[in-house]
């Protein structure tokens, strides 16, 4: 028992999604087979991602210099027979020196659940999950993972309900996913939490739309929300597997999606108006393209994104990064021809945001280079980022260093 113990706890195993992205000497990975035909076995991804960044955001009374944990996770899951499955993936985020505590007992200390589900085969390639999902809805980007990105980090408008209607960009609730042929789906209904980030009381805001539909209307009529993704892929099959999609397949698929997504919450935002409690639904619609390619004979590839996405969270709402209102978002890298081990792989990204509310609309632009010492699964990538909003524009430089096993 020591010994199977021993080797659990050693042995870190990586999923079938992010091989092709992954070190070439990892090769097919490793996993921990508990029966003798291997079809129950548990597998464990863990990574980590550190940072060093430099912003110059004079609103801001912190040192302009910082390091910080971006990300410590740790991924498994096991499958129990060929027609079930549990997932478990918890970890924490953005621990830096200001958020810290003490004695590892505070909120940023603390790790939590960011995915529990359990999955059940209905037939062949068509799945039904329950827990705390990250088969999302709207886009593709919507369910990125953050260990085979391209860019730096994700775009956060495109987690277009995060601590609004979910945790985390996790909602607890039931999906639905599988393909036929080239066609590829994920459709949910969820629930939406109840302690939305948005804590604004309607009575201390008039007639200003509030994302808290469930906390004044109640689960009876504001406490589901649905949601979908639908894509068309038009070359080779990405494995659909896990939710997290890959931001780079470094040359090692030729991918060519097309897909169409949304989202609806219904009496998700509220108003106050003349004394009376009013509610709007939320809703939103985005398509996209995903393109990543090789190109010629000495390992070069290049990786192509684009998506436009519309957001209606009720009449000219505005909260943090989130408004009513459009955007588009795109990204685009290559990576250089190469014989050797170590690649080099520059990118850039841009986003342009138009929110009903406001006159300025919201600019951000980035270029930036992964240097692949083994792959995604060691990779150091240096970012200088722009953006721009209201009268305060900031500039950033950010040198990140990520090893996942």
């Amino acid at each position: 028992m020591k010994k199977w113990l021993l080797c659990f706890f050693l042995i870190l195993l990586l999923p079938d999604v992010f091989l092709a992205q992954g070190s070439p000497d990892y090769g097919s990975g490793i996993r921990l087979n508990i029966s003798n035909d291997g079809s129950k076995y548990i597998r464990i991804l863990a990574w980590g991602q550190v940072w060093l960044q430099y912003a110059d955001n004079k609103a801001s009374d912190e040192r302009p210099v910082e390091l910080s944990l971006r990300r410590a996770r740790v991924l498994t899951y096991a499958q129990i027979t060929p027609k079930f499955l549990i997932l478990t993936h918890f970890g924490l985020n953005s621990m830096n020196s200001s958020n810290m505590s003490s004695v590892g007992k505070g909120a940023s200390s603390q790790l939590f659940f960011h995915d529990v589900w359990v999955q059940y085969q209905l037939h062949k390639n068509h799945e039904i999950g329950a827990g705390l999902h990250y088969w999302n809805g709207v886009s593709r980007i919507n369910s990125a993972g953050t260990i085979n990105s391209m860019t730096l980090d994700n775009n956060r408008q495109s987690w277009s309900t995060l601590g609004l209607s979910d945790q985390f960009a996790r909602h607890l609730g039931v999906y639905f996913k599988g393909n036929i042929g080239s066609f590829f789906y994920r459709m949910s209904v969820n629930e939406a939490i109840a302690n939305s980030l948005d804590e604004r009381n309607p009575a201390d805001y008039p007639d200003v739309a509030i994302y808290g539909g469930r906390r004044y209307r109640g689960s009876r009529s504001a406490g589901l929300v649905f949601s979908g993704y639908y894509e068309f892929a038009l070359l080779d099959h990405e494995s659909n597997f896990l939710p997290f999609r890959a931001g780079s397949y470094l040359g090692t698929k030729k991918i060519l999606n097309v897909g169409l997504g949304g989202l609806y919450h219904p009496n998700g935002v509220v108003r106050q108006v003349t004394g009376e409690l009013e509610s709007e639904d939320v809703t939103m619609l985005a398509t996209d393209v995903f393109c990543d390619l090789p190109v010629g004979k000495r390992n070069a590839a290049v990786t192509v994104y684009g998506v436009y996405q519309y957001n209606h969270y009720g009449r000219d709402y505005l909260f943090g990064p989130y408004g009513t209102g459009g955007f588009v978002y795109t990204t685009a890298g290559f990576v250089l021809p190469s014989d050797k081990a170590v690649r080099i792989q520059p990118y850039l990204h841009s986003g342009y945001f138009h929110y009903t509310s406001t006159i300025e609309d919201r600019w951000a632009v980035g270029v930036g280079t992964n240097l692949y010492l083994n792959g995604h699964n060691s990779k150091l990538t240096l970012e200088y980022k722009y953006e721009s909003f209201g009268l305060q524009p900031v500039n950033s430089v950010t040198l990140q260093a990520m090893i996942y096993l």
